[in-house]
């Protein structure tokens, strides 16, 4: 490696280091300490000279069930939603490459128009619609199918939080479907329906594997983000809405147990993390 490349590269890996691998590794270590009454509210990193090393913390997630629900929670939310939006996207980015050259520009930027607002302001939204006096029960009484006095149930439930995910991450779904599908020759679906493939046949033997590329950066653009969410949950869900991201945020914020919460945030890592790299080392092998 030459001097200058090796240059071009100590920046991006120093900021990588810096920001991403040492917090990585205090939180790891973090999460091997006690919690204590006091500033920092941990035992300290290290004791006399050697890490302070326990296994409670863990121990404690496996024995208590209600971090492994939380997991499992968060984990089928995420699928749930991730899938969703992977069939609402394809839809919507196939329409968009179907629509004249002239109009695409246009229906992106429809696409990514909620990216100009706050994230925070674009859930707040969704309370004024969801609750029960909001515009939703509103507008199902103007068309008739609710009474005066009748009223949506849907605020503080996982359908809200359910409804929430799938809009503020459906747009990171199309983005990368629609840039593999922008790519695909249309000439394949003409010659299928003049052999007589039916439509849905050809999408299942033409359009999606030709989009798988699309398909996978988009789920896990999504799913990742999703398992981990806490602002969703924190306000469109109720009590009963249990999400490691609620849980995360409880244990630090709320118990002020940082070991405890920073193992739980290390299984969510390695959770999503060894996965993903086992499926890209499978692919590279492919």
């Amino acid at each position: 490696m030459t001097p200058r490349r090796l240059g071009l590269l100590a920046l991006p890996l120093l900021w990588t280091a810096a920001f991403v691998v040492v917090p990585l590794l205090l939180i790891l270590k973090i999460s091997f300490a006690e919690a204590q009454l006091a500033q920092p509210p941990f035992t300290p990193l290290f004791r006399d000279g050697a890490l302070a090393a326990q296994m409670g913390n863990y121990s404690l997630l496996l024995e208590d069930a209600l971090y492994l629900r939380a997991l499992g929670n968060s984990l089928l939310f995420a699928g749930l939603a991730t899938l969703c939006c992977l069939v609402l996207g394809l839809a919507i980015a196939r329409a968009v490459t179907q629509a004249p050259k002239s109009w695409q520009p246009l229906l992106l930027t429809l696409i990514i128009l909620p990216f100009w607002t706050s994230f925070l302001i674009r859930v707040y939204a969704w309370i004024g619609i969801l609750k029960p006096e909001g515009l939703l029960t509103l507008l199902l009484q103007s068309i008739g199918l609710y009474g005066p006095d009748d009223q949506v149930n849907i605020f503080r439930t996982d359908s809200a939080v359910f409804i929430g995910m799938v809009y503020s991450y459906l747009p990171f779904m199309i983005l990368p479907l629609y840039a593999a599908l922008e790519k695909m020759d249309g000439t394949l679906l003409e010659a299928a329906s003049d052999l007589g493939c039916p439509p849905w046949k050809a999408f299942w033997k033409i359009t999606f594997p030709l989009s798988l590329p699309g398909v996978i950066a988009g789920s896990m653009i999504c799913f990742i983000p999703i398992t981990g969410e806490f602002v969703i949950p924190d306000l469109l869900g109720g009590a009963n809405t249990l999400m490691i991201g609620k849980t995360l945020w409880t244990e630090f914020f709320g118990n002020r147990d940082w070991p405890l919460a920073s193992a739980v945030a290390v299984v969510l890592l390695l959770v999503l993390v060894v996965p993903i790299a086992l499926f890209q080392n499978q692919q590279q092998k492919a």
